[in-house]
C-alpha cells in the first residue's frame, strides 16, 4: 500500500500566542493515479477502498520531534490507519518552552485529578481533523481513534483518554502514572488511569530514562519497584486480558523513536540497547497494529496472539 501524507495545523485551547499552534503531519494509504495535478503537486489521492479509515494520533515525548515518530505512522498507514504526529511547542516547566503533548500540571494535582484531561493537544487534534480538506477529507472515522503515547506523551494520554469519547484504544510505550512530589502527592504514588477502553503498555528491558527521573517519585531506592509494572498492576483496571504489557528484549526508553536525536530530550540518561533497535521497532509496530485491530476493527485477536510470539519480546503480561 502507498502511503502518503499531508500537513495541517490546529490551536491550541488556551495557550498563549505564538506558542498556540500545534503542527500536524497526516498519513494516509493512497491511490496514485498518475495524473497531472500529481505529477504538479505532489499530493496523491487516498484510497478509498477502505475507508472510512480509523484514526491513530501519535503523541509525543518531551522535546522529540514529530519526525521521530515518522516510521511508525507510515507503518500504521501502510497497514490501513490514518496516522497522525504533530508538533506543538509551548509549555514545559520552569520557564521553559519546547516542544510538548501537553502536560496540565494542575490536572495533575490531588484536588483535580480525575476530574479533567491532563493535557489540551489531544482533543485540539482530534478536533481539527473533523474540518480538515485535502485527500482524507471524509474518509476518516473519528468516532474510532486510537491513542499511541511515548515517555510523556503515554502519560498524559493514560491520565486522559477516558475524557475523550472517541478513543477506543490506548498504546503507551516508555511511560507510567506515578506520579511527582512536587505536585503535592505521597512518595510512591502510582495515579489510576483515567482510561476506560482497553491499554497496551510497553517497555524496553533497559530503559534508563525512567531510572534516570525516579526521583521524583520520593521513594527509597533500595525498595523501590519499576513503575511501569506499577502502573499495569495498580492503575489499569481488569479487563479479561484486553489490557497488554509487552516488554522488548534489550530495548531502551527510546526504542520507539527513530532516528534518536542526540541534540534534545534525555537521550543520554538512556541505557545502550543490546538487541537490534529495528528489530525491535518491527516487533512493536506488529504488536501495536495488531491491537489496534482487535479493538479498533473488531478483529479477532488471533493477529495480536501471534505478534506477541515473537521472540523479540522479553514478557508479556494480561489482565
Amino acid at each position: 500500500m502507498s502511503v502518503r501524507s499531508v500537513w495541517w495545523a490546529t490551536t491550541i485551547p488556551g495557550a498563549d500566542r505564538p506558542f498556540d499552534t500545534a503542527h500536524l503531519r497526516v498519513f494516509y494509504p493512497s491511490k496514485p493515479t498518475g495524473s497531472d495535478a500529481e505529477r504538479l503537486s505532489g499530493v496523491f489521492p487516498a484510497d478509498p477502498a477502505l475507508a472510512p479509515y480509523p484514526v491513530v494520533v501519535i503523541v509525543s515525548g518531551v522535546n522529540v520531534g514529530q519526525e521521530a515518530y515518522r516510521w511508525l505512522a507510515a507503518e500504521l498507514a501502510s497497514r490501513g490507519y490514518v496516522a497522525v504526529t504533530y508538533d506543538w511547542v509551548g509549555e514545559l516547566f520552569g520557564g521553559l518552552k519546547g516542544i510538548t503533548p501537553g502536560v496540565e500540571l494542575a490536572a495533575a494535582k490531588p484536588d483535580a485529578y480525575g476530574t479533567r484531561a491532563t493535557t489540551p493537544s489531544v482533543p485540539a487534534v482530534i478536533d481539527a481533523l473533523r474540518s480538515i480538506t485535502g485527500p482524507v477529507a471524509g474518509l476518516l472515522d473519528l468516532d474510532n481513534v486510537g491513542l499511541v503515547g511515548h515517555s510523556a506523551g503515554g502519560t498524559v494520554i493514560l491520565q486522559s483518554a477516558r475524557f475523550f469519547p472517541e478513543v477506543k484504544a490506548v498504546a503507551a510505550y516508555g511511560t507510567h502514572t506515578m506520579v511527582a512530589t512536587m505536585l503535592g502527592w505521597p512518595a510512591g504514588t502510582v495515579l489510576p488511569a483515567q482510561v476506560d477502553c482497553p491499554v497496551l503498555l510497553m517497555n524496553g528491558e533497559n530503559d534508563g530514562v525512567i531510572n534516570g527521573s525516579a526521583d521524583r517519585y520520593g521513594e527509597d531506592a533500595a525498595t523501590r519497584r519499576d513503575p511501569i509494572s506499577r502502573t499495569f498492576d495498580e492503575a489499569l483496571p481488569s479487563r479479561d486480558g484486553d489490557n497488554v504489557q509487552v516488554t522488548f528484549s534489550g530495548a531502551n526508553h527510546f526504542g520507539i523513536v527513530h532516528p534518536v536525536d542526540d541534540t534534545a530530550a534525555r537521550a543520554f540518561l538512556d541505557l545502550e540497547a543490546t538487541t537490534d533497535p529495528a528489530v525491535t521497532r518491527a516487533a512493536l509496530v506488529d504488536v501495536t497494529a495488531a491491537f489496534l485491530d482487535t479493538h479498533l476493527r473488531g478483529a479477532s485477536g488471533e493477529a495480536l496472539d501471534k505478534a506477541l510470539q515473537s521472540p523479540d519480546i522479553a514478557g508479556i503480561r494480561r489482565r
